[in-house]
């Protein structure tokens, strides 16, 4: 069956519900936990790309083999020969000269873990979506929707090695700007397989207030860009400096900011406002969360989505204190990559909270309605 690519791109951003879908409950449960252990594995491998990173793990694995790659070194000569690989690159010349052997496998088994990741959420996809393809249990509604995420995950793994393919020749890491749009992508993998299995687990339409849409909507960019900053920061290795909170260099605003040339530069190249900028925009995700929360009480919205924005502001306070301590302690792998986690779970709880107030969900009981009039 083909499917126009505009089709195909038009369908996927469209809202759809179970109700839209008129499945059985049994098939729904079937999709659920399909798009659901996706989703598990997508934040798993987020983390472990974090803890690539952290671990400068990244460049290890200097070619890139798509079926025979998953297969590790086997034998001590198939490890000396990825050793000497990466003796080739700047990376081990001119930071990690004088490596052993034993400490290279720790480092390559972290790159080697997260491309496996990779491979396994394309199976995990790939076999189910072709089995529920052949037995003709895709609704037509839904199967340009997988078929659009199928092509952001083959999309992702081109960019990852991108991103790769720039540390390997003039730099001893990756690009920070790759590593973004790497980042980046992942994210939008992660949130496009959530807002399917949101829509799979809901009921009949019914109205929500467009004011909390609108508010919500604004909430998840400004997470979404702060995600961004942070992986900037961590392409610069800009928590590694500056570990002093809540001044940095005795002042808020330090001299410095704006040392690059030209200025827009400082936004994405300068460790110091990459850092500085970082800040500023946690301090305007926490104050965003709570006068969400603070708006939709004065409102009296629905329990749910006050719940889901008190959920989602609490997240906020706690990653932001979190965020503090890893600076204060100049990133250690732990703080790193709790850090990288609770930036998951903001993003998820804020994605929910969006949908929650603006798209179709299970409608309230008739009496509970009836009541609250």
């Amino acid at each position: 069956m083909r499917i126009p690519r505009y089709q195909t791109a038009m369908a996927s951003t469209a809202a759809l519900t179970a109700a839209d879908l008129a499945l059985p409950e049994r098939r729904l449960r079937a999709f659920r936990i399909w798009l659901g252990a996706l989703a598990a594995l997508i934040v798993v491998m987020i983390l472990v790309g974090g803890a690539t990173r952290l671990t400068e793990s990244g460049l290890s694995i200097t070619e890139w083999k798509l079926v025979t790659g998953v297969i590790p070194p086997l034998t001590e000569a198939d490890w000396r020969e990825a050793f000497e690989a990466y003796r080739q690159i700047p990376q081990y010349t001119e930071l990690n000269r004088g490596m052993s052997l034993d400490q290279f496998k720790t480092i390559y088994w972290w790159e080697w873990t997260h491309r496996f990741l990779g491979r396994l959420i394309g199976v995990v996809f790939f076999l189910p979506f072709v089995l529920f393809w052949a037995l003709g249990t895709i609704p037509r509604q839904l199967l340009p929707r997988l078929i659009f995420l199928f092509e952001l995950g083959a999309l992702q793994g081109a960019v990852g090695w991108y991103m790769v393919m720039s540390g390997l020749v003039d730099r001893i890491s990756v690009s920070q700007y790759r590593l973004t749009v790497h980042f980046g992508i992942a994210l939008v993998i992660l949130g496009y397989t959530l807002w399917l299995l949101f829509g799979l687990g809901s009921g009949k339409r019914t109205a929500r207030g467009s004011g909390a849409a609108w508010i919500g909507a604004g909430v998840l960019s400004l997470i979404f860009v702060q995600m961004l900053a942070g992986a900037l920061v961590a392409g610069l290795d800009a928590g590694i400096g500056y570990n002093t909170w809540p001044l940095i260099n005795g002042a808020f605003m330090p001299s410095g900011l704006g040392a690059a040339e030209p200025w827009y530069l400082n936004l994405f190249e300068n460790p110091l406002a990459v850092q500085f900028n970082h800040r500023m925009l946690s301090y305007a995700v926490v104050a965003a969360t709570l006068l969400q929360l603070a708006w939709l009480g004065m409102k009296r919205a629905a329990p749910a989505l006050i719940g889901s924005a008190l959920t989602l502001a609490l997240l906020a306070i706690l990653q932001a204190t979190i965020g503090v301590w890893a600076l204060l302690l100049a990133v250690p792998i732990e703080l790193g990559l709790a850090h990288q986690a609770g930036a998951v779970a903001v993003f998820v709880a804020s994605l929910y909270h969006f949908w929650l107030a603006g798209h179709p969900t299970a409608a309230p009981d008739p009496a509970q309605a009836a009541a609250r009039a």
